[in-house]
């Protein structure tokens, strides 16, 4: 008889195949111009339960650009398996044609030239007519939020989520969990859950006080598809407290909390739970260390790191799905339950292109609806980029969105040196746009906005970015509680991946001198997102803003200012 093991395996190559058919489809169509939204939602209906997955949306309610990460460094025993290849490297891994829509939406060559050809992507109107055509198939299948979805825009910060609260409401999901959510802190948050539909769901969120799971979340949540019983467990973002500012949200603590995830789902077994899905926000690295650590997670939606891959990841019997962000994606994964185990699945990354796949007419109204009050602040020009700059955010060391902040932060806030926090979210924008001013609120938009001015010796500045890299780099990815690396202005350095903590950060250069940083000097640095209560100074989209108008015509010179090594 054939093992679990053997099946999963099986269907494993499986799945790769039937990938890697999509996508060589994808290549031949776009050639002909026939790209279709019958192609993209084409899917073979298999076994018997159906989950749809979105996350990280980051309140990106319309179509975006949005450029994949030309870096994204693993370590340890991460180093040069997925998701951290990208490029030429990662279109080999999954036999991705060069040229096709698939390379254009998961990788970041050619990003200019391939956009101006198959358009913007996501808008949570066409994730509906994704959603529901999925629906119409299978009328139980499951949509679940992975989180990090009321923050990151303009009219999310003016109506404190509502307006991607409503959006969201009418895809009608069945479970979210949660990171940047509790950055409207915790009152708000409490008020928004009270009133949703869905089951709002963390497993690791407890009471400070009483070290003890927090009444406003369920740990977990069953359902029935496909005559299934279902269980959902929530794992909300572990480390809310050191990457995000504590004080807003003082009644709650997280972590990763495996040991409790473990008694839930021997908890959710052992009430007959056929299926156990974790719908995690802890990342994909994280959520690798804990499938192997707890046993009968037979499928984690993983969300965070905003990794997209075209094929579910294989931890022993467990399936990792990464479903992307910004609306760019959502996963489909159909599995076969027999006698309470999995036995089989399939699954698909369909890409939301824009311009193919037809929105809803009742999420698009909604969408309008909520914008509206907010037009004319929306659609002001601010500046213009120039012809040889994208301005683009993700990457582990940098990107030209944050070296843009970084120098408005020096020329506005008259400082040495500028630091920009390493988060991953933030559309693009193509050379010779307009820069609205919703463009600079998708790329700086949060509750804790203030630009500070201070003094640091280049010996603080040193300490800041050996912590802020060990988040990042430590080979443990337990000990990875952050974003990206800061990003800074005004000063290269260079940095070592394999080294240890405190040995990483090595030749720290003032730019404008070429002098080395003296750990004895004192530097006037300029920075926004501090975690620290009472931060003083302008908001950022303030500062961003004026330093565009000046500039009229924006142009971000390549990088080069930070070496990295071990890579």
């Amino acid at each position: 008889m054939i093992s679990r093991r053997d099946f999963l395996q099986a269907s494993m190559a499986v799945s790769a195949i039937y990938g890697a058919s999509g996508f060589g489809n994808w290549g031949r169509l776009a050639a002909q111009q026939t790209l279709s939204q019958d192609d993209l939602l084409q899917f073979d209906t298999f076994g018997n339960v159906s989950l749809i997955h979105i996350t990280d949306i980051h309140a990106q309610l319309k179509p975006i650009w949005f450029r994949e990460p030309e870096i994204n460094l693993g370590v340890g025993g991460n180093k040069g398996q997925v998701p951290h290849i990208t490029g030429a490297d990662f279109r080999r891994a999954y036999g991705i044609e060069d040229g096709s829509p698939s390379h254009y939406a998961l990788s970041y060559d050619d990003f200019v030239a391939l956009g101006h050809a198959y358009g913007k992507m996501g808008g949570l109107d066409r994730c509906a007519t994704v959603i529901n055509n999925i629906r119409a198939e299978r009328p139980d299948a499951l949509l679940l939020d992975g989180g990090d979805t009321w923050h990151g825009s303009y009219t999310c910060y003016k109506t404190e989520g509502q307006d991607v609260v409503n959006v969201m409401n009418l895809l009608k999901p069945d479970a979210m969990t949660f990171h940047w959510e509790f950055t409207l802190g915790s009152d708000r948050v409490r008020d928004i859950v009270d009133d949703l539909p869905f089951a709002a769901l963390g497993q690791n969120i407890f009471d400070s006080e009483w070290d003890e799971p927090a009444e406003d979340f369920a740990p977990y949540k069953f359902y029935e598809s496909g005559g299934v019983k279902v269980a959902v467990v929530g794992q909300a973002f572990p480390y809310m407290p050191i990457a995000n500012p504590g004080w807003m949200f003082p009644e709650y603590s997280f972590g990763i909390r495996d040991q409790r995830m473990q008694k839930m789902v021997d908890e959710v077994r052992g009430q007959g739970a056929e299926l156990v899905v974790c719908l995690s926000h802890n990342g994909f690295d994280v959520d690798k260390k804990m499938a192997e650590r707890v046993t009968g997670i037979d499928v984690i939606l993983a969300g965070h790191t905003h990794d997209a891959l075209p094929e579910p990841y294989l931890v022993g019997e467990t399936l990792i799905v990464a479903s992307g962000s910004n609306g760019k994606f959502i996963s489909r994964v159909d599995l076969d339950v027999r006698d309470g185990r999995m036995m089989g699945f399939r699954h698909k990354l369909i890409p939301i292109f824009s311009d193919v796949i037809a929105p809803d007419s009742e999420v698009a109204e909604a969408i309008d609806a909520e914008r509206a009050p907010f037009a004319n602040e929306l659609s002001e020009v601010i500046g213009r980029t120039a012809d040889d700059t994208t301005l683009f955010r993700r990457g582990n060391l940098n990107g030209s969105w944050d070296d843009l902040i970084c120098d408005a932060l020096i020329e506005e806030r008259e400082a040495d040196i500028a630091m920009s926090p390493g988060v991953r979210w933030g559309p693009s924008i193509m050379p010779g746009q307009d820069i609205t001013r919703e463009d600079i609120w998708n790329v700086t938009s949060m509750t804790y906005p203030n630009a500070y001015r201070t003094e640091m010796t280049g010996q603080f500045i040193h300490e800041i970015m050996e912590d802020v890299a060990d988040n990042l780099f430590n080979p443990d990815p337990y000990y990875q509680q952050g974003g990206d690396m800061v990003r800074v202005g005004g000063m290269g350095y260079r940095i070592d991946v394999t080294k240890p903590i405190g040995e990483r950060i090595t030749e720290m250069t003032l730019l404008k001198t070429g002098e080395a940083i003296d750990p004895a000097k004192t530097y006037t640095v300029a920075g926004w997102a501090s975690v620290n209560e009472g931060t003083e100074g302008p908001p950022i989209w303030d500062v961003v803003e004026n330093h565009i108008r000046r500039q009229g015509t924006v142009s971000v010179a390549p990088n080069t200012s930070v070496q990295v090594i071990g890579a």
